[in-house]
């Protein structure tokens, strides 16, 4: 399966909760934190939101 490695650029500091809870559901609690998930149709979703404030590589 396709991993994904997120990581995030930008604060979240002032942005709507919504983008902030995200965040968060993505595993990211720091700035220039990375995680590593699963490209699952939930997680590209959820990139696809608040792909403003992060970067995404794609992991073999």
């Amino acid at each position: 399966m396709t991993k994904v490695k997120i990581k995030q650029v930008k604060s979240i500091i002032d942005r709507p909760k919504r983008q902030k809870d995200t965040i968060k559901a993505l595993g990211l609690r720091k700035m220039n934190q990375e995680v590593v998930h699963v490209a699952t149709p939930q997680i590209l979703g959820m990139v696809a939101k608040v792909k403003h404030l992060i970067t995404v590589e794609e992991v073999k």
